[in-house]
């Protein structure tokens, strides 16, 4: 690690300032890190050891932290009217052990510091735009499979059992070649069924049940599950925070929720050479629901799960609709299994999202604490 500037003098907030619950940093007059509250070390992941004396924005920090756009005329034009400013929507790409680097959003607060004269004082206020996007598209298409279960299962399962059982009464004296059609119906009636079933599945109205359960354990009993039949070919690493505190969710629903994201991950992968799947789990205590009527403040949503693989990524033409009923990237896929997911996450009253590329795509779950 570059030793830090001679002439560099760590910044010496008030009392108070490192506790503050949003990311907050002090730049001196160059742009360098001259103090970063502890918000700020998790939300931002950097440590405040590797990052004091460093410019926040620059080539030196590029590899742990881009932003987009650069703050430099935010920085002059605070220095030059000594008011305090703000910019909205500012992308910071935060890199990772991995060398890959995860986009999220904020707005950023600036103000003269006290102290040396060209001193800045950062806030840093997470967006979830895409949090809140994400709740209404998944409310709305929630909405809609249920009118579809409603509809689906009165109408056509009913007749397919009919079509299936003639079907099978058919083959029982049909010629080799008769029987090898009707085998044919009986197959796509049942493959038409499991869709419905499928559908019928948003019709329940139930809430969750709800209790604290370890996440790990639940991360565990899909890893098993997912090595003994689906995913054997592919290597699963577990990169678990051992500190994390009791979530509140219901344990059966997680582990199919978490079960299903790591299948279709293991199906984009596709026998891969090099194909990866990682579990991970991290706390975040900047991560909130998007205020609401019944809830002014946001909930907080510290509890992260990742699942990640280094597969294709989403292609692009579906890449913000992955939440949708029958939105598939995949040719035989039903487009259901993500819009499950999203409507028992949002149940939860928690939050999915996800960032998808080639090469790294990144389901993350946000769980409140017991």
């Amino acid at each position: 690690m570059t030793p830090r500037p001679r002439d560099f003098r760590e910044a010496a907030p008030g009392p108070g300032w490192a506790a503050l619950p949003l990311p907050a940093l002090i730049l001196d007059a160059d742009g360098r890190v001259a103090a970063m509250n502890d918000a700020a070390e998790i939300w931002l992941n950097l440590s405040r050891n590797s990052t004091l004396g460093r410019a926040l924005d620059g080539d030196e920090m590029s590899m742990r932290l881009r932003l987009q756009p650069g703050l430099g005329p935010l920085l002059a034009r605070v220095r030059a009217s000594e008011e305090a400013l703000y910019q909205t929507s500012v992308q910071f790409e935060i890199g990772d052990r991995t060398g890959n680097h995860q986009a999220r959003r904020a707005a950023v607060h600036a103000g003269p510091a006290d102290g040396a004269g060209g001193s800045v004082s950062l806030l840093i206020v997470p967006q979830d735009d895409d949090g809140a996007h994400q709740a209404r598209h998944v409310r709305s298409a929630a909405r809609s499979a249920i009118g579809m279960a409603e509809m689906l299962a009165h109408e056509i399962k009913n007749p397919l059992a009919g079509i299936r059982g003639a079907a099978q009464l058919m083959a029982m004296n049909a010629t080799p070649e008769d029987r090898e059609m009707a085998e044919m119906i009986v197959a796509e009636s049942r493959r038409i069924v499991a869709l419905l079933d499928q559908v019928e599945r948003f019709g329940d109205t139930s809430a969750p049940r709800l209790s604290a359960l370890n996440v790990h354990d639940a991360l565990e009993q899909v890893r098993r599950s997912a090595k003994a039949g689906f995913a054997r070919d592919v290597q699963i690493v577990t990169d678990y925070d051992p500190s994390l505190p009791a979530a509140l969710a219901d344990a059966d629903q997680l582990v199919q929720v978490c079960l299903n994201l790591v299948k279709n991950a293991s199906e984009a992968l596709d026998g891969k050479a090099g194909g990866a799947i990682r579990l991970r789990t991290h706390y975040d205590h900047t991560l909130r629901r998007p205020p609401d009527e019944t809830d002014p403040t946001g909930r907080p949503l510290p509890l992260q799960i990742e699942i990640e693989d280094n597969g294709p990524g989403f292609p692009p033409a579906i890449a913000d609709q992955v939440f949708e009923p029958f939105v598939s990237g995949r040719e035989n896929g039903t487009g259901l299994g993500l819009a499950l997911v999203s409507k028992i996450i949002t149940d939860h009253g928690a939050l999915i999202r996800v960032d998808s590329r080639p090469g790294r795509t990144v389901f993350r779950i946000s769980l409140p604490k017991a």
